[in-house]
């Protein structure tokens, strides 16, 4: 497991919650064995989903994200309304949603990540080299491959690939973006995405479903393959699963037997928004797979 700071970095939507408690100031919520929520949610009858309000593809207030459409199949399963505490995923983001009693879940949150209670994983991603396909660096898997070399790759400054970048000789030719922005007026991803179109640099790394979901987007299309094979430096591949507090835990539990049960639907939604799924041999799980747990 990566230490606390570089898993933090690992999610451009969650890159600067770091010193945000979940568990700050007193919690209302406490441990109870029976499966009465009443105590641990805000309202039982909704489920109440802490997200960003501009931060494709996972939220955004329309509810186009992947994220927000697996809260809608969630609310389904539970026959609750869906409603959403809106604030930006910079600093104090875990402090003033989930923290604050204000919604119960994050949708998507890195597995072993202390800020919160994690459920079990619910998809497994890694980290991806965008390219222009036919560019001769469509098909590389990791950051040693020889082919980089001498080449202009974008990069987010401080996340974990920035270190294998580095050990790999890659820096000296980086563009480096921005890890801290305001999701409202910033993307760093569309920002690597259209110089990678106007051919200003060769290639870039980013966070699994955000370049996958970029990949697909860009005119024409551009390729999004999966490093799964670095031998050095962090590991790029991540478990994913949702977030709440450290005392709910037939909250938690109730949401592991929905993604137990739902998992066929959740990948489909997953790989309808291009994520990257990887089976636990680093296979990519494709649609007609889609029955398969991360």
């Amino acid at each position: 497991m990566i230490n606390g700071a570089q898993h933090r970095c690992l999610l451009l939507p969650l890159i600067a919650i770091a010193a945000t408690l979940v568990g700050s100031g007193p919690s209302r919520a406490q441990t109870n064995d029976s499966t009465d929520l009443s105590i641990e949610l805000v309202d039982p009858k909704v489920l109440r989903v802490c997200a960003d309000p501009r931060n494709l593809p996972f939220s955004n207030e329309k509810g186009e994200g992947f994220e927000n459409k697996l809260a809608e199949l969630f609310a389904e399963k539970l026959n609750k309304k869906l409603d959403y505490m809106y604030f930006p995923q910079a600093t104090g983001f875990v402090r003033m949603t989930l923290g604050a009693h204000r919604c119960d879940v994050i949708m998507g949150f890195p597995q072993g990540d202390e800020l919160v209670q994690g459920t079990n994983p619910y998809y497994r991603t890694a980290y991806a080299l965008v390219a222009r396909p036919g560019s001769g660096l469509d098909e590389v898997t990791t950051l040693e491959d020889e082919r980089l070399k001498g080449k202009h790759i974008g990069i987010v400054a401080g996340t974990p690939p920035a270190t294998n970048m580095a050990t790999n000789g890659l820096m000296a030719n980086a563009k480096p973006y921005p890890l801290m922005i305001d999701t409202r007026f910033d993307s760093s991803a569309e920002a690597m995405i259209g110089d990678l179109a106007k051919g200003d640099i060769d290639a870039g790394v980013l966070w699994g479903p955000i370049a996958g979901f970029y990949a697909r987007k860009a005119n024409p299309p551009l390729h999004a393959m999966p490093l799964v094979k670095e031998t050095t430096g962090p590991r790029l591949i991540y478990r994913i699963g949702m977030g709440v507090r450290s005392a709910d835990q037939n909250w938690k539990r109730q949401l592991n037997r929905l993604i137990q049960e739902n998992q066929p639907a959740i990948n489909r939604i997953l790989l309808d928004f291009g994520v990257p799924l990887l089976d636990e041999d680093n296979r990519p799980i494709g649609a007609e797979a889609v029955t398969k747990s991360p």
